[in-house]
Formats: structure tokens, sequence, C-alpha cells
């Protein structure tokens, strides 16, 4: 039997040709037209309720909320109680419609497809009262072929039904076995049956966020006609060849060819900066046809390799892919390319058990500095490309290289992981799903199936959860004997009842991706959602905004460890210096937490220990409220991520104490050695002199590496340097390497403050001046102070540093506005505190 032309057609390349052959190659008689034409749905559509009792103009992309939002009909969200006062807009079933006309002579053309690049979440998709599609996954993109249905004018209507109600009813058609959790603790004001909806896991709640189940079409919609071919989607994925010492790039390209018969073509692929060019003949098939590509980059050219922030530069290449299908068709990509490799390492460790677990990029082993990711907002209409780089270059001043995108939110836009690449952000994707079980029946499982297809990158380490014990969760069949095994991949660790100032609490683990303390926002992040009446720390907004359960207790039992809690009889200044308490215990705790883990990365120590990530939880807010975050919604620094600024830096002396000896690590994510020198001081409470110094030789901090550099008993310590006692004194300590590097400076406090001997007011004045764009804030002090913290209300922007401890006469403070302001605007605004202000 002689198979037809369509049976036997093999889609596959046929031959890479060198650019020579670009210029001898002739070209397609005829001027080159566009494979396919397309328009956007997005702007103005009709929003109404399923009963029509509310009907108004809403914008595509967005959701049902901010379109009430936009009409005046309901207030901020995000106001006092709202997340309750609005649950009826998640309860109600909302429909979404348009008309439209089609701005080309569609009577020609083979297909037509629909295309939903995101959909929240459960809709049933009708053109001129057809149903062409059903929805029901939020993170999916959705294509419909819609080429019978077209008309020159079109109503295109989406019916929408409660993600609550949905998810309600999923979980009860589910009758075999129980899939918890089935509802949020109260405490957290949440809707039930979340993992039985592919949406946002976060949008029922969470213990950092409220619920607001939205609906509507968060993406762009659009149509897109053809009548040969359309390009549906390109890959590209560097490789480094170890054994030809080369680099190339695997492209794939994934078309809808409509042609009845295969189609000839050929494909230009440029890299203009590593003078690279190849054409490739290729044959599409008629069908879904993936093409793949193997590009090697120029071995006569340097490759310029990408990247983590701190570790060198984010250097991309540009490279444009051209398509030319017989016909005179043309399709162009323009891209980014970066090269980079990326390795998890899982290998037997000498003196412990079990297996390492760290990342190597472009071969150099890397220790994972960073935070978690959520959602930066309930509506993500909201969330501009102005704001993910505010957010993000923020984790990046604060030395961070990496970013977990936490599995309870959503996918990122591309504008997100473009802008990560732009600033040297590595990315630890979760698939999403959190904290609960899934069902797995097949319809659910082929949903996620189409997402994780979608998601795909067969160059990265995969592990199967976080936590994880990595190789070791497979080699047990992917459920582990002990799942909080140190020996082995990742960790999680929160205790909220022990001394957070005792490191010996914390887990001497391989990696530990998440782990924190909560904190309030600031008064001024507060106030734009809040009433006169809301401001104290046991009011009911307050508890109301609180949604882990006894948070607010556990902060101040937390505080009260070391410091004396607030005592002011003025009801509002007591609420702010409550405030900031709350943030001083947070940046505190998680500073000693996370120093513990980067001075653990080259030791083991009763078999535990080779330290090599710390990713603290979590960066963000979703909304303005008690959370372990250390930015605010909106990006205001937290005292935490000026703490993090420090406790990240790429070099760092790290004190503390074992047995009363007195230990300073030295901590170098440097890629070369250095001869520094320590410098040790005392300081009394009571007098910015110090009341000893002492320095070291030259000592060698070697690249890469956490390793003792200084030790000492306390009982010698403080006999050495006169009337100290551990309550009277305070130790700092820095490394310098003449005027061409040092680290900052850090301390070591020798007994909790509430107990500091000589602690007094101090008089704190700020003379404020402008530097081109920047402020200089000069300080003057006539004492010492911890935690001294500046603070300019609403006044968007960062200071250089901030909630730092004062042991010098003058010190000046660099402020860098996101928006103008003024002098004037910043002595107005000013609130300068410092902990022994609030007793």
């Amino acid at each position: 039997m002689v198979p037809g032309p369509q049976t036997s057609c093999q889609c596959f390349l046929l031959l890479p040709l060198l650019l020579l052959l670009l210029l001898l190659a002739a070209a397609s008689p005829g001027q080159s037209r566009p494979s396919s034409v397309g328009f956007s749905l997005a702007g103005s559509w009709l929003l109404r309720n399923r009963d029509g009792s509310v009907a108004l103009e809403a914008r595509v992309p967005g959701c049902v909320h901010s379109a009430l939002l936009q009409h005046g009909l309901i207030q901020d969200p995000y106001y006092r109680f709202n997340d309750l006062n609005y649950s009826w807009i998640s309860l109600d079933n909302w429909i979404y419609s348009k008309e439209f006309r089609i701005p080309f002579d569609f009577s020609k053309v083979r297909k037509v497809n629909l295309i939903f690049e995101g959909v929240d979440t459960v809709a049933e998709v009708l053109l001129n009262n057809v149903t062409v599609g059903k929805t029901d996954n939020m993170f999916n993109r959705y294509t419909f072929d819609i080429t019978k249905e077209i008309r020159e004018l079109n109503t295109i209507k989406l019916l929408f039904q409660s993600a609550v109600s949905y998810a309600a009813q999923q979980s009860k058609a589910h009758a075999e076995y129980r899939i918890p959790p089935e509802c949020p603790d109260p405490v957290q004001k949440g809707e039930c049956h979340v993992n039985f909806i592919r949406k946002e896991q976060c949008s029922f709640s969470w213990d950092w966020g409220p619920s607001f189940p939205t609906q509507g079409i968060w993406k762009d919609v659009r149509i897109v006609s053809y009548d040969i071919c359309h390009l549906d989607d390109f890959t590209f994925t560097p490789t480094y060849v170890s054994s030809a010492r080369e680099w190339n790039l695997k492209i794939e390209a994934y078309f809808d060819v409509v042609s009845s018969k295969p189609l000839g073509g050929q494909v230009t692929v440029s890299i203009p900066g590593l003078q690279t060019h190849q054409i490739y003949d290729i044959e599409l098939c008629p069908g879904q046809s993936m093409i793949p590509l193997l590009l090697n980059v120029n071995k006569n050219t340097t490759v310029e390799t990408w990247w983590p922030n701190g570790h060198g530069n984010q250097t991309g290449y540009n490279m444009t892919v051209t398509f030319e299908v017989e016909g005179g068709y043309h399709i162009e990509k323009l891209t980014k390319v970066y090269f980079r490799t990326v390795e998890l390492i899982e290998a037997p460790i000498a003196g412990s058990s079990g297996l390492s677990f760290y990342f190597k990029i472009n071969g150099l082993p890397i220790f994972i500095k960073g935070s978690n990711w959520i959602p930066a907002d309930s509506f993500q209409d909201r969330v501009t490309s102005d704001l993910l780089r505010l957010l993000l270059q923020s984790a990046v001043d604060a030395n961070m290289n990496t970013l977990r995108v936490w599995g309870g939110g959503i996918y990122e836009q591309d504008a997100f992981y473009d802008i990560c690449d732009e600033l040297g952000l590595m990315i630890w994707q979760d698939f999403m799903f959190a904290c609960a079980l899934y069902p797995t029946d097949q319809a659910f499982v082929n949903s996620v199936r189409a997402e994780v297809v979608h998601q795909e990158d067969q160059t990265r380490p995969y592990v199967a959860s976080s936590p994880t014990n990595g190789a070791e969760s497979i080699a047990e069949g992917w459920i582990s004997r002990k799942p909080h095994d140190t020996h082995f991949g990742d960790v999680h660790f929160y205790d909220y009842g022990s001394d957070c100032w005792n490191w010996r609490v914390f887990p001497k683990a391989r990696f530990v991706s998440e782990y924190g303390y909560q904190s309030w926002p600031s008064f001024s992040t507060l106030e734009k959602v809040s009433s006169a009446e809301d401001w104290s720390y046991n009011s009911s907004f307050s508890l109301h905004r609180q949604h882990h359960k006894d948070g607010n207790t556990e902060m101040l039992d937390q505080a009260d460890n070391h410091f004396k809690l607030p005592q002011n009889s003025d009801p509002l200044v007591m609420f702010k210096d409550t405030l900031y308490l709350t943030q001083v215990m947070q940046a505190q705790c998680i500073k000693t937490e996370t120093e513990f883990y980067r001075r653990s990365q080259n030791e083991i120590v009763h078999g535990q220990g080779h330290t090599m990530g710390a990713l603290y939880w979590q960066l963000n807010d979703i909304w303005q409220a008690p959370s372990w975050s250390s930015l605010e919604y909106g990006g205001k620094w937290k005292m935490l991520h000026y703490f993090a600024q420090h406790f990240f830096s790429p070099l760092l002396p790290i004190g503390f104490e074992d047995d009363d000896v007195f230990h300073i690590y030295g901590v170098s994510d440097l890629h070369v050695d250095y001869k520094m020198m320590l410098t040790v001081r005392v300081y009394q409470w009571s007098s910015l002199e110090p009341v000893c110094s002492r320095q070291t030789e030259y000592l060698v901090v070697k690249a890469s590496q956490a390793a003792p550099l200084y030790k000492e008993p306390m009982v010698e310590l403080l006999k050495r340097c006169g009337q100290c006692t551990r309550q009277s004194c305070v130790i700092s300590f820095v490394l310098t390497a003449g005027g061409e590097l040092s680290s900052p400076t850090n301390y070591h406090f020798l007994s909790s403050l509430k107990d500091a001997v000589g602690l007094e007011k101090a008089q704190i004045t700020a003379k404020i001046t402008q530097q081109g764009k920047v402020y200089s804030f000069e300080l003057r002090t006539t004492a010492i102070a911890p935690f001294v913290w500046l603070d300019v209300g609403s006044i968007p922007g960062r200071f250089s540093d901030n909630g730092f401890l004062l042991t010098e006469e003058r010190k000046t403070i660099l402020f860098y506005p996101w928006k103008s302001t003024s002098v004037t605007e910043l002595e107005k605004s000013l609130r300068l505190i410092s902990l022994a202000d609030i007793y």
C-alpha cells in the first residue's frame, strides 16, 4: 500500500545552511505577507450580574471588583472590613459581553481562533449565542475554533460561575474520599474547598491575605485568523555542551497548519552579538506541527554568561528568528537570550549522612539569598510592570539573588520574569499548589497536565515539593519516612514560642526555603485603609486584619523576651510605638536566624550543616495587614528589609556566643580571597566613645566561604574592657581591606535590651539637604541609640540604611525618592524614633 501525502509527511529539520547561503538564497516571488491576522478584544466590555440588577462598563483585562470600584459602586475593597462586606460579589454569577466587528475580510480564511490568555476562572464562552468552549483553569491559555460561528458583526459572552459555589459543588461531587483541608481556619475569614478549583489558591484567603475570589478576564483576549499556518508557541533553551566546549540553542516552534498539503519554508536564526547566523530548510505538516531547530553558537566568539545578582553581569543577546513559508508568508520573532547553566547538586558529604542540596550556576556553587514572592495584589489588573519593577528592584537592593514564586498564588506575568532576568534574580518556581491535597479525577488531572506542559522547561532541576527530601524522597517512593530530615533537601521552619535570639533553636539544614516572623506595617500604610477608631493594637480592625491565629499576641510575647513593651498615655502614640516594636522584633529575629544559616554553609556539626540557601518568608504583601513580609503593600521597606540589606551582604562578619565564648565568622560570597582586618569595638550604652577596641592582623577571608575569624571567652572580653558588664555594653565589629572593600558594621547584644544599663533616650536631630535627585539626612545624637528609625510617612522612597544601631555622634543617611518630593515635604513628614523613645 502506498501511503498518501499526509500520512507520509515527516515534519523535521531538513538542512542547516551557513550564513553564506543567506546571501545566495533567492527570495520568494512577490512581497512577504503575515501568516495570520489578528486583533485584541481588550478594552471596554459590558458587565452584569446574572439577574441583571447590576450592569456597567468593565475593562478587560480586569475583574468584577475592579469594575465596580472604577464606577464608584464599591469602596476600596481593602478599606476596613470590606473583604467581608463585599463577599456578595464573589458569590454572584457575572456575565461579560461585547459586540465587535471583524476588521478584515474573513470569508477567505480557513481558520479563525478565539484565544484567551487567562480567564478567571469557571466560564461558558458563547459567540453569537453558540457555546464555543468552557474554561475551568485560571492558569491555562484557551484556544477555541470559531471558524463556523464568526460573522462580520458578533456578540461574545462569558457566563461566569461563582468560584466559591463551583468549588463547593466539586467537593460535594467528590464522595470517594476526603481531600483536606475543607475550609481555612476561621481567623482567615475565607471560603472553603479552594483545592477543588484551579484558581489562585490564596484568593479564598490565607493567613496573610483576604478572601477575594475574583471573576473576570484577567489577561488578553484576541482573535487570530489564518489560511495557511499560525505560530502558536515558540520556545528556546540554551545548553552548554561540555565535550564540545560550546553553547547551542534548542529552539522549538509549534505551528497549527491548515493547509491541506505540507508546506516548505526556511528559518533564519540570527544572534548578531555572537556573530551567529544559521538558515534551516523546514517542512510543515498539516495539523499540529512542532519544528525543532538546533543552533550551534559560533565557537570563535566569547559567550558572556548571565550571573545572579552579586556574582557578575546579566548579559543577554538579542536574537531574531524569521520563518519564511511558501506562498510568501512571513513570521518574525524578536527575543533576548541569556546563556547560563543551572545544576542541583545532591551528593554525599564527608562527615555527614544524607545528601547535599545546593545549586551551581555556570559551574559555581552559589549560596541562595532571598525570599518568597506572593501575588502583589488580590486584583491582578492593579499589578503594573512599574510596581513589579519597584518590588523586584527592592529585592536586588537588599542583596538578594533568588525569589521563590510561591505555589498558592499565580504564575506571574511575562514582565515579572523579564525584569528578574534583567536584575539578576533567579526564580524558584512553584507549580500552583499549596498546603493541601488535591483531587485526582481525570478531568482535574487533564486540566493540570495542560497547565504543567505550558510551564515546562527541560533544562531546570525539578523537585517534587517544597519542603522535600529531594532525591531521597524519590528513592522512598515520593513519600518520605522523615519529611523534616535536615540531612536532605530543603526545610521550612517556624517557631514562634521559642526565643528567636537563641540560634540553637534553628535547624542546621541543607537549605531553608521558608522561615519567618510576623510584624505590622507602618502607620502610614494602615492609615489609608482604616479610621481613627481602628488605631489601637486590640481594636476590632486590628483583630480582623490578623489572619494568623494568636498572631498579635505572639508578636508581643516574642518582643517581650528582650524589649520593654510600649507605655504611653496617648493611644495613637501607643499604637505607632507598638507597630514599630513589632518591626524591631521581626528584623532582629530574622537577622539572627539568617546569620546562623549563612555561617553554617561550610561546616558540619554533629552530622548537620552545609546550609546553602536561606529564603525567608516573605518578601511582599498583598494588602495592608500584619504579615511575615519585609515589604509593605505598595513597596515601603519594613525594618526587616533594611536588615536584609546587611545580613545578605556579599561580605559579612557574624558574631555569636557558644558556651560563653564569643565567636566571629567571616562570610564571603565574593569570587576571590581577600586579606582583611577585623575591628572589634565594645561600647557602653552610656557613651558614644568605645571603652575598648581591638584590630586583628590581616586575615584571609576566603571566597565563597564561611569560616571562623575570631574567638574570645566572654569573661576575658568583659574584663579587658574595664567596667563592662553584659547589661552595660554592646559589641560592634567590621571587616575592612584598606579603602578597597569593607563589610557592613555588625553588632552583638550581650543581654536583652530591656535589661540594658545606661541606655538613655537619645536626642537625635536630622538636617535634610537635597543632592540632585537624592536627599541627605545628617543625623546628630546625644547618646547611643539602638534601632534608629526614620519614617517619612507616605512619601514613597527608601533610605540607604534604617533601623540601625547608632554609635557615632554624626551619621549621614540618604533618601532615594520614588517620585518627586522636597526638603519641606520631608521635614514635615519625618518621624524619628529609637528604642528608648517607646518606654
